[in-house]
């Protein structure tokens, strides 16, 4: 299957279209969006040239799941998901904050810890740790949604401070954020997984809190596998991971972090068969099931053209 980059529909009572790093979203009559998740990949806030076959299909199934499993605990935007790289759903107006859950010091954490921060988004760090090593209760550590740009870590305290999210709401936002956390974390364990770090993301519809975009997908967690984690911290060794992190990995090895001048490494097919197996290889890990490659693969501008257009059509009648 070649990759979906681009996305241009007219859908009935279209009213705007948001291209993001990875998603297009479509407004439709002000009340509904339907998300595709294209094979965009990204990474350090930069759009590769390259997609990846599958990618979106991988992302979204598992982000649905995903709200499936926990709108028990928070309502959510999704109604459906009329194609395997499409949800529709409710359209909210998004908070300006992204909530970041982290079980372990890991990642862009890590990195700050190991330069000398010592509190990180207002939340002090305790002295002595080690890389991937696990605190001793998870953190909430809010990052700004960037329209554009990188997203920048903030404190609950400036986001209240400076009006970007009340108190009240913040506080729901904050317990939302760390019940879906521990779902999520009961889900991994089951598959003999780990999850290290994740973001959320809300909205508010009629005075009312949704979970909106994405939840628990390897775009947005950050998953180790629990056999031999143990083992590996105490020999100081890297942890086998399940995330988007290969990715940048692979980026930084060949000189790239998404600073002014730098270029991106060639994408050889070589390099994008070998990203997509590796998201075939998450979706099937983190949900335990065998990863179904959609049909239409000749036409799916086409397939998602009529799917979604099916949906909406029996949304708005």
């Amino acid at each position: 299957m070649k990759a979906v980059v681009k996305t241009n529909f007219s859908f009935d009572g279209q009213k705007s279209l948001y291209v993001g790093k990875v998603r297009d979203v479509y407004n439709i009559d002000d009340r509904y969006l339907a998300m595709v998740v294209t094979d965009r990949i990204s990474a350090f806030d930069v759009v590769l040239p390259k997609g990846i076959p599958y990618k979106g299909q991988v992302l979204n199934q598992i982000a649905s799941r995903f709200l499936d499993a926990t709108a028990d605990i928070v309502p959510n935007w999704k109604i459906e998901s009329p194609d395997p790289m499409v949800t529709v759903g409710l359209r909210c107006e998004g908070f300006k904050v992204e909530m970041i859950v982290r079980g372990y010091l890991a990642g862009s954490a890590w990195r700050a810890y190991r330069d000398g921060a010592r509190t990180l988004c207002g939340v002090t760090l305790p002295e002595g740790m080690v890389e991937n090593q696990r605190f001793p209760h998870p953190i909430v550590t809010p990052t700004t949604k960037a329209d554009e740009g990188h997203d920048e870590n903030i404190s609950r305290e400036e986001i209240i401070a400076q009006g970007l999210v009340s108190k009240e709401d913040y506080d729901q936002l904050e317990s939302y954020s760390l019940r879906l956390f521990e779902r999520g974390t009961e889900m991994a364990a089951r598959q003999g997984l780990i999850l290290v770090d994740t973001k959320y993301e809300f909205g508010k519809r009629d005075g009312k809190i949704y979970l909106i975009d994405e939840i628990h997908t390897p775009d947005s967690s950050r998953y180790f596998y629990a056999d031999g984690y143990e083992e590996r911290q105490s020999k100081g060794e890297r942890q086998r991971q399940l995330s988007k992190e290969f990715v940048r990995e692979w980026l930084m090895d060949n000189g790239f972090q998404g600073r002014e001048g730098q270029q991106v490494p060639e994408m050889t097919d070589a390099i994008v068969a070998g990203i997509t197996d590796r998201y075939i290889e998450l979706y099937e890990h983190i949900t335990g099931s065998s990863f179904v490659r959609a049909e239409g693969a000749d036409d799916v501008e086409g397939r998602i053209e009529k799917n979604v257009s099916d949906c909406l059509k029996r949304l708005r009648s």
